[in-house]
């Protein structure tokens, strides 16, 4: 099994309203490293982190109306429809100033990939595949465990699990369209990222 933390690039010419945007969606496996990798391409690319996780919470501390829907739905164990996350993303994307965005966690499954489509009509480029054992995967968070109830072995392997066959479809998905770049990210992070470099260079800050 392969522990994956992938972008997917779009295309300049996708809208949103009357904003020319450019989103990478950032997905990965507990492990993958994904946080250190999208810290790094925003400070050497210039793009801006959206975690979709972040806006629910943020939404909900809120307090509005919307917010107290989201917390009651977590609340009874439901999922939160796509659209109310996509709606989260399209606000936060207007009203930023920046055109580069990375979206970390978004879309899990095919369902999040296709209601993103629709709704926003912005269609990646490719997807950055980023391949890593589960054993390693494991050796990582086992490492770096701070007190969390879910860094456990056995909760580990269920996440990883329910992560790599939401996520599947989204890969096979893509890889029919020959859109896949695959990266080997069981490497030091600093090589990994040299990696990644490579593939962001196009949008070098300007010095």
């Amino acid at each position: 099994m392969a522990e994956t933390l992938f972008f997917m690039q779009v295309v300049a010419e996708n809208m949103l309203g009357d904003k020319k945007v450019t989103v990478v969606f950032v997905l990965g496996g507990p492990g993958s490293g994904k946080g250190t990798q999208c810290s790094n391409i925003v400070e050497h690319f210039g793009f801006t982190h959206l975690s979709a996780g972040d806006l629910l919470r943020a939404e909900i501390k809120s307090g509005s109306e919307n917010g107290t829907m989201i917390e009651n739905m977590i609340k009874e164990g439901k999922i939160v429809p796509s659209e109310v996350t996509i709606k989260l993303l399209q606000q936060a994307m207007i009203k930023n100033e920046n055109d580069k965005f990375l979206i970390d966690g978004f879309p899990r499954n095919e369902e999040n990939r296709a209601a993103f489509e629709n709704v926003t009509k912005i269609s990646p480029a490719f997807v950055l595949f980023f391949n890593c054992s589960e054993e390693e995967m494991e050796r990582r968070l086992l490492g770096r465990n701070e007190g969390r109830v879910d860094d456990n072995i056995e909760t580990i392997r269920k996440r990883f699990k329910v992560f790599v066959e939401s996520s599947l479809p989204v890969i096979e998905y893509y890889d029919a369209k020959d859109k896949v770049k695959k990266i080997d990210a069981a490497k030091p992070i600093p090589e990994v990222f040299e990696d990644v470099k490579a593939i962001f260079a196009p949008y070098a800050k300007a010095t």
